[in-house]
């Protein structure tokens, strides 16, 4: 399978069963288009080629597009250009042989002191009643991921809500418990925080940059977007309060702490499909160069869905980033965006292409109680209900369901190009939108694969820079100078 696109005025050839991306001059966009249609013979589509370049400043011979179907049949020979897709026999084997667990989301306080218009997790108690995790509970949840973590070494806990600062003593002593553990079993927890920010204070701060690997600090960008759903319980904006309490942790966290990672992260709705403004808002006046913007995911009734003419704006703000951000590394003052990160070379291994997150199988999320849910997302419907971390998984039909969710499960997926980045998507938005772990999302389809467009034209102005960089001469770099 390929995938053609034309972007920031580079012509982009994706193989998406090898993974390789070129970067070609048009005619050869054009000869690859030709071939992939499979209409016409090459001596057909050499006349083509050359009758449409005829009257450019470019016209080419019968032996410049024999040249070019020469080195395109050496990138075929090489496994990098119309290459078989030699997946889909193992991917279902390859999810059965995963059952340990390596990452619990703590659901440490079902409450919150926030009231955010679209939070999925109904302010803070998904739907149900509110709660604290106790310590003991907590604890058993470690001790759970422990003993059904096999032989994985690095094992993940999210604290999460609700607001886990509501229950930091329990988010504090919990970590302690795990350090003194840890060793004895041959294990290394990495612990993130998520966090809307109310409770900040100098404790806090300290803390997360001792023992927290990652911080997510959620901030939807300018003032007056954020404050619109996100607000405190009496009705007022959250902005004023919180945004001096991230800009003192993060820059604690840059100078002081032992891993330095940490994220903002915004929901953008039918209120700012212009999200790259709060974007640089976010870089620019507040000083923050790790974010994330995630669409907003709700009822197509609800005030701030986003609507077919909203989704128009998103994909056009997905490309302004996305220069914006070649604009900056250039500069040398680059922001990371979460969903442009992307390794063409190292990447994910073939197994997490194909079965995604690992959620009902190797990531579960616990509430305050110690229920067993699929993931966050989950919490609160019960037929997702898996078991408690004292008896373990007693629903073991609904963990052979997500056994099976992996891409090739999903009949949308087997004609998307962009399924080995997405792994097939997201479970829970695929339930809620299609009433089915293995349905699909496709609003979520959409706007992935234009990030995927984005994050790989980068890729290709970022490889092209650093080959043209590798060219230049002793004496072109003096004349540059």
């Amino acid at each position: 399978m390929i995938h053609q696109y034309k972007l920031n005025g580079y012509n982009i050839v994706l193989d998406v069963n090898s993974g390789s991306v070129h970067c070609v001059d048009d005619a050869c966009y054009d000869i690859i288009q030709f071939l992939r249609e499979e209409k016409l013979t090459r001596p057909q589509i050499a006349e083509e080629i050359i009758a449409k370049y005829a009257g450019t400043g470019d016209p080419l011979s019968a032996e410049d597009v024999e040249e070019v179907f020469g080195d395109l049949d050496e990138l075929k020979n090489q496994g990098k250009l119309f290459s078989e897709d030699i997946y889909e026999p193992r991917a279902f084997d390859l999810k059965n042989r995963h059952t340990e667990i390596k990452a619990l989301c703590l659901h440490v306080a079902h409450t919150c002191n926030l009231n955010c218009d679209y939070c999925f997790a109904a302010q803070g108690n998904f739907h149900g009643n509110r709660g604290l995790m106790s310590l003991d509970t907590a604890k058993r949840a470690l001790d759970f991921l422990i003993e059904n973590s096999g032989s994985h070494v690095n094992l993940e806990v999210d604290f999460f809500g609700g607001e886990p600062l509501m229950n930091w003593d329990v988010v504090k002593d919990t970590v302690r418990y795990a350090r003194s553990i840890e060793k004895e079993h041959g294990k290394n927890f990495r612990f993130t925080l998520t966090t809307n920010g109310i409770g900040i204070d100098d404790d806090v701060i300290d803390f997360t940059n001792r023992e927290m690997n990652n911080v997510v600090l959620s901030l939807d960008g300018r003032k007056e977007v954020h404050d619109r759903l996100r607000k405190r319980i009496d009705g007022r904006g959250s902005y004023d309060e919180i945004v001096p309490k991230f800009q003192k942790l993060v820059r604690s966290r840059l100078e002081n702490a032992r891993v330095k990672e940490y994220y903002m992260r915004g929901t953008f709705t039918h209120n700012n499909p212009d999200f790259a403004a709060d974007i640089f808002h976010m870089a620019d006046d507040l000083g923050f160069d790790r974010l994330s913007m995630e669409p907003v995911v709700c009822s197509p009734e609800d005030p701030y869905a986003l609507t077919e003419e909203d989704m128009a704006v998103v994909m056009d703000q997905y490309e302004v980033l996305a220069k914006d951000m070649i604009r900056r590394r250039k500069e040398g003052h680059p922001i990371t965006f979460y969903h442009y990160m992307i390794d063409l070379t190292g990447g994910p291994c073939i197994y997490k292409r194909i079965s995604g997150c690992g959620s009902g199988t190797e990531y579960f999320a616990v509430t305050p109680w110690g229920d067993l849910y699929p993931c966050h997302q989950f919490v609160g419907e019960e037929k997702f209900r898996m078991g408690d971390i004292w008896q373990g998984i007693t629903r073991t039909d609904i963990r052979d369901d997500f056994k099976l969710c992996n891409v090739y499960a999903r009949e949308e997926c087997r004609d998307c190009w962009a399924r080995l980045y997405c792994s097939g998507g997201c479970a829970a938005n695929a339930w809620h939108a299609a009433g089915s772990i293995r349905g699909v999302y496709e609003d979520g389809c959409r706007l992935f694969r234009k990030r995927m467009e984005c994050a790989i034209m980068m890729k290709v102005d970022e490889a092209l820079g650093e080959e043209a960089q590798r060219d230049q001469t002793p004496e072109e770099e003096h004349e540059d100078q």
